[in-house]
């Protein structure tokens, strides 16, 4: 979520001046973009705190478009831009959409289905908003952009001598431990099918339990570690926590296949699956259950394999499979090439420009 705010912003900023409104910490040396911070928590302060100043910069700037960054601030931007005769436009992920409290279903929404533009991470977050009572006609589908570096050559071999893994099959696992992502549930059904078949496969797992999540529930490292002890597999999972860039970066290139194992929610949904595009970029194909955005995020047969949701056998026997024969890297990275940032970065000023005047964000 953060980098996908970073890369929003950046690429506003290539054609506009941006006044900022997000949390404290936050920083920005772009020369046309000024923040301003609100404290995270609690929540209710920052929602009232960035509320004040949104206003207050949209009294003093007349913007030509108040921006929501996601459907939890979509209320801020859509008062800012009535009360100047801005255009009010969100991004959304499917949580945005599906938040069962009654608070946010009374109040959120309805604001929401008012909004000017309202940009889907995925086709699957744009039914969401359908169903939410967003008009269609208001509905744009743009997928989060990813970075595109040049291959590392000697990446691999730092990443598996780092963690002695030099002649294992490595299985790499990408994001925050909510429940959703099922990588419980993965150690204690599925990595037991491919140990079987592979004794020298082992998953690591990058990640952990998200701090500022909402309305999303959490697996805990040791909750995951002891199904796999149960499981028999504990031997054969790695457990890295958060990890710098330039860590990730060498385990993506490191690795012999991304897994991706998201369970269905119907009130915690895969907006989209931008670890998968990541993988991607590095060439490396993911296996995943082809449930919520997910499916706009892995091409089918070009970079990786779509299982259906819940099939552990199926999903062990994709993993084998590409583990056996894997798919050509050249063509995972150009199916990444689609989701550029600068491409993302383009969408969203064609979706968002026709309600230019001034020039300002």
């Amino acid at each position: 979520m953060e980098r996908l705010a970073e890369n929003l912003v950046c690429e506003l900023s290539r054609n506009n001046t941006l006044q900022l409104v997000a949390p404290r910490g936050a920083t920005c040396r772009l020369p046309n973009v000024v923040v301003r911070q609100a404290p995270l928590r609690p929540l209710s302060r920052f929602l009232l705190v960035a509320l004040w100043k949104t206003l207050r910069e949209a009294v003093t700037r007349r913007p030509d478009i108040v921006f929501a960054g996601s459907g939890l601030t979509a209320p801020l931007a859509w008062l800012a831009a009535r009360l100047t005769g801005a255009r009010a436009c969100s991004y959304v992920h499917g949580l945005d959409l599906t938040v069962p409290h009654p608070v946010y279903q009374a109040i959120w929404l309805p604001i929401i289905r008012r909004l000017d533009v309202v940009i889907a991470n995925s086709r699957a977050t744009a039914e969401f908003a359908l169903l939410a009572g967003v008009p269609a006609e208001r509905i744009t589908i743009i997928p989060p952009g990813v970075n595109l570096l040049p291959s590392d050559s000697e990446a691999r071999t730092r990443f598996r001598t780092a963690h002695a893994l030099e002649e294992r099959k490595v299985l790499l696992s990408v994001g925050r431990l909510a429940a959703r992502k099922g990588l419980r549930e993965f150690v204690s059904d599925v990595l037991p099918l491919i140990v079987e078949r592979c004794p020298e496969t082992t998953l690591v797992i990058i990640g952990s339990i998200p701090q500022n999540a909402l309305f999303s529930e959490t697996q805990t490292p040791e909750s995951i570690l002891a199904a796999a002890d149960l499981a028999g597999v504990g031997p054969n999972l790695l457990l890295l926590g958060s990890v710098d860039e330039g860590a990730l970066q060498d385990a993506y290139e490191g690795s012999d296949l991304h897994v991706f194992p998201v369970r269905h929610r119907a009130r915690d949904p895969e907006g989209f699956g931008m670890v998968a595009v990541e993988a991607a970029s590095h060439g490396l194909a993911t296996v995943a259950y082809a449930c919520g955005g997910v499916v706009d995020a892995v091409g089918e047969g070009v970079s990786g394999r779509l299982v259906t949701p819940g099939d552990s056998a199926a999903f062990s026997a994709a993993v084998l499979e590409l583990l056996d024969t894997p798919l050509d890297e050249t063509t995972i990275r150009s199916f990444a090439q689609q989701f550029a940032w600068p491409r993302f970065g383009e969408r969203i000023e064609a979706a968002i420009k026709p309600a230019s005047r001034r020039g300002e964000t």
